[in-house]
């Protein structure tokens, strides 16, 4: 087992109870370091709305069978079992009550239990096949009848991400769909940056659109440009070249009220700073303000974002291995029998919200069917 994120650690603990020999190699000196900072703290580890739809993928079908086969109730059912108290927040986002690694904890727990062998601060130099798999380590070969490869993608290489999951595919000839930051904050031009400066800070609920998904939840205004829950989602379907459009008032009208009192109606509907901003900058500067074309300028607010901000800040890494080249079933790959690919490594992208744990989970489960 290559890396001890959520995925490895849990397709270890599978496998391992299953009465497989298991090793995990990881280069970081802690296990699960990016478990123990999200979701503030408390890990947002699966989502009770989980479908398909909300994972972005070259082959939007690939990730259905996983999905099927390892439900947010069979690891609630784990949670439960180990006493974790959580709650729910908005969207079927379900968190710890306490703290993230609690998670980690369990996950560990789950791999003493199936006699797993954790090798941490281990580096890996090569890795290759003849008979068996051969992965040279910094500590020495380790020698595998299958490798299962849960290294990640690029995004927030302060943790120690790598694309190390690439190389290995390359280096067995397996595709790999283009990486990009995925979940990520966008940026304004200059010339968007200058008109909003001064808004760091203030957030909005809206509907960010892009490419034809849309999402209601807060938008925030950053230093840079534009993020919150509703930009993070959009951004993974952003593209460069492409306009980001907002609804500044989804489901709400200023038409219903006099001409005159329209500016304070705004004011009350936005932050008062914002609507100001607002105004300003798209030319609303008269006394009485045109109506129709105000509104129809909120519920369709477009920028041209320049970028964004890279895997520095990217939740997850979209693309990734090619779900062409995988099983469905296992996530074994199809032209080097005993390889497998899992969690964020593969070209399945979750929404923002717990679906990158759950696919972490699901596709875990299926490669230890699978071993």
């Amino acid at each position: 087992m290559l890396g001890a994120g959520a995925a490895g650690l849990f397709c270890a603990a599978l496998a391992g109870q299953r009465g497989r020999r298991v090793v995990v190699l990881e280069h970081q000196r802690e296990p699960g370091r990016k478990i123990l900072i999200s979701g503030g703290g408390r890990c947002n580890f699966t989502n009770l709305k989980v479908s398909a739809e909300n994972y972005l993928s070259a082959n939007p079908h690939f990730a259905k069978s996983a999905l099927a086969r390892f439900t947010p109730a069979d690891f609630l059912a784990l949670v439960r079992r180990y006493g974790i108290a959580y709650h729910e927040k908005t969207l079927g986002q379900l968190f710890c009550d306490g703290s993230a690694r609690q998670i980690l904890e369990m996950l560990l727990a789950e791999c003493r239990a199936g006699g797993v062998q954790l090798r941490l601060g281990t580096a890996i130099r090569e890795i290759r096949r003849d008979t068996r798999f051969i992965i040279q380590t910094d500590g020495g070969p380790v020698l595998a009848a299958a490798t299962v490869v849960a290294t990640g993608g690029l995004s927030i290489p302060k943790l120690g991400a790598t694309g190390l999951a690439y190389e290995i595919a390359k280096r067995f000839g397996i595709e790999v769909e283009t990486p990009y930051p995925a979940l990520a904050p966008l940026t304004f031009s200059e010339e968007d940056r200058a008109k909003w400066s001064g808004l760091a800070g203030v957030s909005a609920a809206v509907e960010a659109r892009c490419a034809g998904a849309r999402f209601r939840e807060k938008l925030l205004f950053t230093p840079r440009g534009l993020s919150g829950p509703a930009v993070l989602q959009a951004s993974s379907y952003w593209r460069p070249g492409a306009r980001l459009e907002v609804d500044w008032l989804p489901g709400a009208t200023i038409l219903d009220g006099r001409p005159e009192s329209a500016r304070r109606r705004l004011e009350m509907a936005l932050p008062g700073r914002l609507a100001r901003r607002f105004l300003e900058v798209e030319g609303f500067t008269q006394p009485i303000l045109p109506l129709k074309k105000l509104e129809a300028r909120l519920h369709h607010w477009t920028v041209l974002p320049a970028g964004t901000e890279g895997f520095e800040k990217a939740e997850v890494t979209g693309g990734g291995v090619s779900t062409s080249e995988l099983s469905s079933r296992t996530m074994e790959a199809k032209k080097a029998p005993g390889l497998f690919f899992i969690g964020e490594a593969v070209d399945v992208t979750g929404w923002l919200g717990g679906y990158n744990f759950h696919w972490a989970w699901a596709s875990a489960h299926a490669a230890a069917s699978g071993l």
